[in-house]
């Protein structure tokens, strides 16, 4: 499981951290739960889940604020099962449209990567039961999603695009809903998705009929706003060992100049010989350059990026965590809402304009209690960023001074005369503008 997989072993620091004293047996779940757990060896809770789950079960509504890789989506999982377990389908006069699907829980996630992740734990935990599970994204398998859908469902867990689609065309009906999430809340701000939100949660029962959690990184103004908008009388639970561990990173910033920043980064990956790394870009353009200059010098690199077809997205994902690819460079998509474990290095080639998301990014490394490198290189373009980023996380960034012999390096940029991703005339795109001069190199 992703997002839901603390383990027992004690003798391990890792789990150490991410496991509490408090056994799950010891909630009132329901028994065919109670077995599932059994079996998948999840014994303990996360302290998120902890926190979370004597109202989640009691049918109060929340809001949590946590990252992922916590066991946050078992715990809202955990909740909803256990309720529609315990409790049989309600009978209603107001049945929706004429053969329409009635799921009684809908959790909407931000990415398709994420509600991929949900309805994987969730088809795990619902294994020893017989409620049905369906999930509905972008991009992919739009007649057999809206078939599924069709079909009849338990829980729905989709992203806000397609939800909305299937619900306009009446292929299923909001009125069922007992109980609703909203996962990484703070991305959907991020992501222009509150309307959507907004417009499917006033189609829902009102809040006092249906149990309403919401999970977000951050608990700020605008995501609690939305909830007390929404919501009835929600909790605020807050774990501190959800938040990023900033201690547990070895944080650098080197001040470059643009044009030198492929060479310093090829230098660096050469010297560190890191064995997972995410390389954050701000823009797909230059994400499409730097990955080729970094091909083109011998390393088995990739990008992702929001219009990345779904199924390349999903194996790109799979050979990373895998270790099959060294390489991940990728906009902020891949920032949030994504478990990748054992990520040694993340570098961001460019500073990120939002202190929030340099925080985003650099936790996904140092994850499990485990420690990691983050590495920025600051250049005249994104340095104005430097001063908000220090004062969010309340520390001084080291300034690394690059050796000579990070720029020693024997740098090849690709060959423009070779076919890459549509460029005009079929060519593909120079490495110029990731940020390096026209080198001499060697040819390959």
């Amino acid at each position: 499981m992703n997002d839901a997989s603390p383990n027992t072993t004690a003798s391990e620091d890792p789990v150490e951290r991410l496991v509490t004293n408090q056994r799950l047996d010891s909630f009132e779940l329901q028994p065919q739960i109670a077995a599932t757990l059994e079996r998948l060896g999840l014994t303990h809770a996360t302290p998120i889940q902890a926190r979370t789950l004597p109202r989640a079960l009691a049918g109060g509504d929340l809001t949590g604020q946590a990252q992922t890789g916590t066991g946050k989506t078992a715990a809202f999982l955990l909740a909803i099962i256990n309720r529609l377990l315990d409790a049989p389908q309600p009978t209603s006069n107001d049945q929706g449209p004429a053969g329409a699907s009635a799921p009684r829980a809908l959790i909407i996630a931000p990415t398709r990567e994420l509600a991929e992740q949900i309805d994987a734990d969730a088809r795990a935990l619902t294994a020893d039961t017989d409620l049905a599970t369906t999930v509905c994204y972008g991009g992919t398998g739009y007649h057999a999603q809206r078939e599924a859908l069709g079909a009849g469902t338990d829980i729905l867990i989709g992203t806000p695009g397609r939800l909305i689609d299937y619900y306009k065309q009446k292929i299923y009906t909001l009125r069922r809903i007992e109980t609703v999430v909203l996962d990484e809340a703070d991305r959907m701000f991020d992501l222009g998705f509150i309307s959507d939100i907004r417009y499917m949660l006033r189609r829902m029962p009102p809040p006092i009929e249906r149990q309403s959690m919401l999970f977000s990184a951050t608990l700020s103004h605008r995501v609690l706003e939305l909830a007390y908008e929404h919501m009835n009388d929600p909790v605020s639970i807050e774990a501190d060992e959800d938040k990023v561990d900033i201690d547990a990173i070895d944080q650098r910033v080197y001040h470059v100049s643009k044009d030198d920043k492929a060479a310093l980064l090829i230098g660096l990956l050469r010297s560190l010989s890191p064995t997972r790394t995410l390389v954050f870009i701000n823009t797909k353009r230059v994400g499409e350059r730097l990955t080729d200059m970094l091909q083109a010098n011998g390393f088995n690199a990739s990008i992702l990026s929001g219009d990345v077809a779904q199924n390349k997205r999903q194996r790109l994902l799979e050979n990373f965590k895998s270790g099959e690819l060294q390489l991940l460079v990728a906009t902020d998509v891949a920032a949030r809402g994504l478990h990748i474990p054992d990520v040694s290095h993340v570098v961001n080639f460019d500073l990120p304009q939002n202190a929030e998301d340099y925080v985003h990014r650099i936790g996904r490394t140092a994850r499990a209690g485990n420690s990691g490198t983050a590495l920025s290189l600051a250049c005249e373009d994104y340095v104005y960023s430097l001063p908000d980023i220090e004062t969010f996380i309340d520390q001084k960034l080291t300034a690394s001074v690059p050796a000579d012999s990070d720029f020693a390096v024997d740098l090849t940029t690709p060959n423009p005369r070779s076919k890459k991703r549509g460029g005009q005339n079929g060519r593909r795109r120079s490495g110029r503008s990731a940020g390096q001069k026209p080198a001499k190199s060697s040819t390959n």
